[in-house]
């Protein structure tokens, strides 16, 4: 009897030591969400814009993502101060944020640049999902690109993060895109470089150290992309970028039938570095 009752209770113990950790590792395992959301969870808010400056070159629309941060605008000072001698820049700053910092508008006015100064938090869906990788900057780029797409005909596009180093030759040679214009960036991986390989000025293939079956293995900042083009290809392309960490680039090149006959080498061939994916150590 006395066996039968330890048995019993021995029972129990470990049934609730499985409900335990299946309760417990839930808390943890990180929920299933679609990479294109739902168009009600994303928001956006247009705080100020100024008008296109006047140029004899394309504008280059220059997308850039951040977040309220310590360095937010150290990074957006350094930057700034560079789109300022490129001189034919348009420059939508998206923040992940609710509200529009009143010290980034601050800067953006005391800058003197066109630009357009906007607000795009990350859904929920993803804050809340304990993704291993958050996708972190796809809401303000998503933003930045409809706004370029619903208000202005023609120009270049390109996404710049805020922490990133930036040649001003490479304002001048993206500035001439007709379709989809590709360079190498510097500081990517172990390898260091990531840049498409060039034969007798054509691209064949690419080099980097995480190809993760991507049809296109580039960084953000390695690509730019003529608006018309864009349209002809993709008219919701403003919504082709996923909330998918590593593949954001991919799935978006992928969403405009792009082909490797459709790029166009810049930086002499993708021999030369013009921008480099530098990062600024947070102080904890």
């Amino acid at each position: 009897m006395q066996r039968n009752q330890r048995m019993f209770w021995l029972s129990v113990l470990g049934f609730s030591s499985i409900i335990y950790m299946v309760v417990a590792l839930s808390k943890f395992r990180p929920n299933n969400v679609p990479i294109f959301p739902p168009p009600e969870t994303e928001e956006t808010s247009v705080c100020s814009t100024s008008t296109l400056a006047t140029t004899t070159t394309p504008t280059i629309f220059f997308i850039t993502p951040t977040y309220p941060r310590r360095e937010q605008v150290a990074e957006l000072t350094r930057l700034g101060q560079t789109l300022l001698l490129a001189g034919n820049v348009h420059w939508v700053v998206a923040e992940d944020s609710d509200t529009c910092s009143p010290l980034v508008a601050a800067l953006l006015t005391r800058l003197g640049l066109p630009y357009t100064h906007i607000t795009s938090p990350q859904p929920n869906i993803y804050k809340e999902a304990k993704l291993k990788y958050n996708p972190r900057g796809v809401s303000s780029r998503r933003a930045g690109l409809s706004w370029v797409m619903e208000h202005q005909p023609e120009g270049v596009i390109y996404f710049g993060d805020d922490d990133n180093t930036y040649d001003i030759r490479l304002f001048k040679e993206i500035a001439t895109t007709k379709q989809v214009s590709m360079f190498p960036v510097g500081f990517i991986g172990i390898q260091g470089v990531s840049s498409p390989i060039v034969i007798d000025g054509k691209v064949v293939g690419f080099s980097d150290d995480w190809f993760a079956q991507r049809k296109f293995p580039v960084d953000m900042a390695g690509f730019a992309v003529n608006l018309e083009f864009l349209r002809s290809r993709n008219k919701k392309a403003n919504r082709a970028m996923p909330y998918k960490a590593g593949y954001e680039e991919d799935v978006f090149l992928q969403n405009l039938n792009l082909t490797l006959e459709d790029i166009e080498p810049m930086a002499s061939d993708c021999t030369e570095v013009l921008v480099w994916h530098t990062k600024t150590v947070k102080e904890k």
